[in-house]
């Protein structure tokens, strides 16, 4: 493993009082007492938080004022789509100038430790998705694993090439429903849901980023604020955006956390997009997976068999 520019005792002093006691200050940074001050410092968690209390709330609106509501923020959203666009038309320049920073200073051999970060998480997504979800599906679900695989497949290959979870949304519940048979009761509840919250391709890549750029710079992190890491990474993988290259802020916030540089973001670049269109594909089918798993659980019948034939619920 390569080192990274920085002060090794500066990087040992920001660890030294790291442990079990910043596991609890995580959930008491989640309810800010302001939540002005709280977005003008840059508190994510407390704002992730209070997002989901005013989300709650906010269907519990009923005539005009939902209807208020409602246009509002899907104005709010089409406008920060707009500019997220036109900010990742710039991401190639970016990507390209910290690269060539990491090449100048590291040299060629940056890249024998970034490969083997790359194989990591392909592991770890391959693992999750060929064996773990495929489990859920056989012993929870009570399901033919392959015929899921089979159903989804349009919806996959969409993912992967677009690397946006909200893009793929159609595609998803259109799999979900025609192929595997699951009610458009079930599916326009949880895929909706799913491609918002349920994001565990990215919480994975996550913690395998923060602990890759930890070893980049030297670090060992000890167990508590690894607990920390993966308690983090579920948390910020709920608010993620279901657009590429939204994980880069979850990680962000992971690195400050925990008394990381940020700059260390700039090393996995190279190899983002490429994984970005890996974990998207397990985040949607993921969602699949559960909206089956609810299916069942719920009595429906026909699920992942001659599913297409039956009425729709």
């Amino acid at each position: 493993m390569f080192g990274l520019a920085a002060d090794p005792q500066d990087l040992e002093a920001r660890f030294a009082d790291k442990g079990a006691d910043d596991i609890v200050e995580i959930f008491l940074r989640m309810i800010p007492t302001n939540i002005v001050e709280a977005a003008a410092a840059g508190q994510m968690l407390g704002l992730i938080f209070f997002s989901l209390l005013y989300g709650f709330f906010l269907t519990r609106l009923q005539g005009v004022y939902a209807e208020t509501q409602l246009n509002f923020w899907n104005g709010m959203f089409e406008i920060m789509m707009k500019i997220t666009e036109l900010v990742m038309k710039f991401a190639p320049i970016g990507v390209f100038a910290l690269v060539a920073k990491t090449i100048t200073e590291t040299g060629l051999e940056a890249f024998g430790p970034l490969l083997l970060f790359f194989f990591s998480v392909v592991l770890a997504l391959a693992i999750h998705f060929f064996l773990t979800l495929p489990l859920l599906l056989w012993l929870v679900g009570r399901v033919n694993p392959m015929r899921h695989y089979r159903a989804m497949g349009a919806a996959l290959i969409t993912a992967f090439s677009t690397a946006s979870s909200s893009a793929t949304l159609p595609v998803t519940m259109e799999c979900v429903e025609k192929n595997a048979g699951v009610s458009n009761r079930t599916s326009s509840f949880v895929l909706p849901l799913g491609a918002t919250i349920n994001m565990d391709g990215t919480a994975l890549y996550e913690c395998v980023a923060v602990l890759f750029i930890a070893q980049a710079y030297g670090i060992e992190l000890n167990l508590a604020t690894q607990i920390l890491v993966v308690v983090l990474a579920l948390l910020t993988s709920i608010g993620v955006a279901g657009i590429p290259a939204a994980s880069l802020v979850a990680i962000a916030i992971i690195l400050t956390a925990v008394g990381l540089p940020l700059e260390g973001i700039g090393l996995i670049l190279a190899v983002d997009r490429l994984l970005d269109m890996m974990r998207t594909s397990v985040n949607i089918f993921s969602d699949s997976c559960g909206a089956v798993i609810i299916a069942k659980s719920e009595g429906e019948q026909g699920i992942l068999t001659d599913a297409h034939r039956r009425p729709r619920l």
